[in-house]
């Protein structure tokens, strides 16, 4: 890693939110394409995940999750739960940023996938007694839609729709439908 990147790293745990968005923004341009150095950064952002403020909670999980590509250990497959924990961040805008940006991880490969989907399906289910349930329920829905809009199997459109199934408000569900209208036609 050069030390421009690593300056951009140590900026995450800055307290200056200006600086550390700006290393942010940094960080998640060179992860748009796979890294050599992802191992070199992958247990501090673990940790961050934990021990970060709120701003930093989602960026770790927004980073690891942009990392998931440079991941030729497939790590991630024992490290999401971490990920997802943070799904239920006490902060919600936090838990919500946390989970929209997790259909990064299930494009790498069929592994990644089934679990992301996996976990999805069952926030999905337990959070019918959280506050933000009808929110949680369509970035979940939403998540799936980018994973099959860029792996687009049909088992993975069955999933969130039998998922939306199960809302008992038809209000909600068609909300949730909405996401899939030009690809269930």
């Amino acid at each position: 890693m050069d030390l421009t990147t690593r300056h951009h790293f140590d900026n995450l745990h800055s307290k200056d939110a200006q600086l550390r968005y700006a290393s942010f923004q940094y960080i998640m341009n060179l992860t748009k394409l796979p890294v050599d150095w992802a191992y070199d950064v992958w247990d501090d952002m673990l940790a961050l995940t934990k021990t970060g403020d709120n701003h930093q909670r989602t960026i770790a999980v927004q980073v690891l999750s942009s990392l998931a590509k440079s991941d030729p250990d497939q790590r991630m497959l024992k490290d999401i739960g971490k990920l997802f924990a943070v799904t239920k961040d006490e902060k919600f805008v936090t838990a919500r940023h946390s989970l929209q940006c997790l259909w990064k991880v299930a494009i790498v490969n069929k592994e990644f996938q089934k679990k992301v989907m996996d976990d999805l399906s069952k926030r999905f289910k337990e959070c019918i007694n959280e506050k933000n349930c009808t929110l949680i329920r369509y970035d979940i829905s939403e998540v799936f839609r980018k994973i099959y809009d860029e792996v687009p199997d049909e088992k993975i459109k069955k999933t969130s729709l039998a998922l939306i199934e199960t809302e008992d408000d038809q209000k909600y569900r068609k909300k949730y439908l909405g996401l899939w209208k030009a690809a269930v036609k």
